[in-house]
């Protein structure tokens, strides 16, 4: 279970629901605070909680979920790790979230924390997760016009097959820390992560493993400084924050060991064979993909479109061969140059978003290099489509909408 460190986890998240949205972040006003806030329940209020029941194959079971926030464009329902911890190690996002008015929502997947649990293994199964999932969805009123969903670790696996089968009720995808091969990330793990194992280490970790004895204590004293502490969160141990360590004492072994194995260092259980990766492009949803190399760190930069019609009519006139003449490209070519002398690009991954003008810009951030990995949305039109004089014609609303992600009323 990779998890979330630093707050680039966050910003990435925060660009990719802002920009989906065509929603500016939220101001701190009393105004929009008593409307994120505002009950949407009547009767008893129950601080967002709303217990569901699903049907499974053997039967009814209850699942726990708890909004936070009030937003009817973007709600964002959470899929914990594992399989089998819970929503817990999400509470770090009460800390980003509510500043931009993101509704979220925390879910315990059946078997962890707040919701039922089972002995029952034959529910430990994906494709019958993927339906607890489109159940919570339609219990929740979530649609395609609101509908966000991030899959953490196992919840990017979930995340990922729910997709592939209800993507048409999605808005928008968020797969954070988590591949598309199981195979291929056993293979990983034994050709890649064993070999920077001290070998006394891994040759004990071996032995416990060919004998079976995984409730041995030190399986896992061997395991959660070497592997854990480098590769789930890269912090020491005993820094690792309350949330986290409160959501793993709570890990149900039972669904854990059943779908992934005994540890994370490889996988042997139910998911041993999964493998989804030719199958990505039948994704067509937006998404956003988040991972973490070991030796990077990442910024994100964002550059914001002419979706207002005043802006538009401001850079029009200063138009000569292109939108990329204007002082709002000079401007934002010079921030960029300065902050990449102390934050040199091939020292840190710098991450891209920007839509209209702001898209035209970062095409060409991504081609100048000073942007590694970038996402522009309706780059903004040139001198030529301007003398056509069609824009004359239309209000800024309508000329954003031209992008299907777009849907500006």
């Amino acid at each position: 279970m990779l998890l979330f460190k630093r707050n680039i986890v966050g910003a990435l998240i925060l660009v990719f629901l802002i920009t989906l949205s065509c929603k500016q972040p939220a101001s701190n006003t009393k105004s929009s605070n008593s409307i994120y806030f505002a009950a949407t329940d009547s009767g008893v209020q129950t601080g967002g909680i709303k217990v569901i029941t699903i049907q499974t194959p053997k039967g009814k079971f209850n699942v726990w979920t708890k909004r936070f926030g009030n937003n009817p464009k973007i709600k964002l329902l959470l899929l914990n790790g594992g399989p089998g911890a819970t929503h817990e190690y999400f509470e770090c996002f009460e800390n980003f979230f509510p500043a931009e008015g993101i509704e979220f929502i925390y879910y315990d997947q059946l078997g962890c924390g707040n919701s039922d649990n089972t002995k029952d293994t034959s529910l430990w199964d994906l494709p019958r997760f993927v339906e607890e999932v489109e159940q919570v969805r339609l219990a929740l009123n979530l649609d395609k016009n609101n509908f966000y969903l991030l899959g953490h670790s196992w919840g990017g696996i979930l995340a990922m097959q729910y997709a592939l089968k209800y993507q048409d009720n999605l808005k928008g995808l968020i797969i954070s820390n988590m591949m598309s091969s199981c195979p291929d990330y056993g293979k990983y793990a034994q050709d890649v992560l064993a070999k920077q194992f001290d070998p006394k280490i891994l040759d004990s970790i071996r032995e416990i493993e060919k004998k079976g004895d995984f409730q041995n204590p030190k399986y896992m004293e061997l395991l959660m400084p070497h592997f854990y502490a480098k590769h789930i969160l890269r912090m020491p141990i005993n820094q690792w924050p309350e949330p986290v360590n409160r959501s793993f004492s709570k890990t149900n072994q039972s669904l854990y060991v059943t779908m992934q194995g005994p540890s994370e260092f490889g996988i042997a259980g139910k998911l041993l064979n999964w493998d989804v990766k030719v199958e990505l492009p039948k994704i067509k949803t937006p998404t956003l993909t988040i991972y973490r190399d070991r030796f990077f760190d990442a910024f994100v930069v964002a550059v914001r479109g002419t979706a207002d019609w005043t802006d538009l009519k401001a850079w029009l006139p200063t138009a000569t061969n292109s939108v990329l003449n204007t002082d709002r490209w000079e401007r934002d070519f010079d921030a960029l140059s300065d902050f990449q002398k102390t934050y040199p690009p091939d020292k840190y991954i710098f991450y891209g978003v920007g839509h209209s003008l702001g898209g035209e810009i970062m095409d060409q951030f991504i081609k100048k290099g000073m942007i590694q990995k970038g996402r522009s949305y309706n780059p903004a039109i040139l001198l030529g489509d301007i003398r056509d004089g069609d824009l004359a014609k239309k209000n800024a609303r309508i000329y954003a909408s031209a992008d299907p992600l777009y849907n500006l009323e």
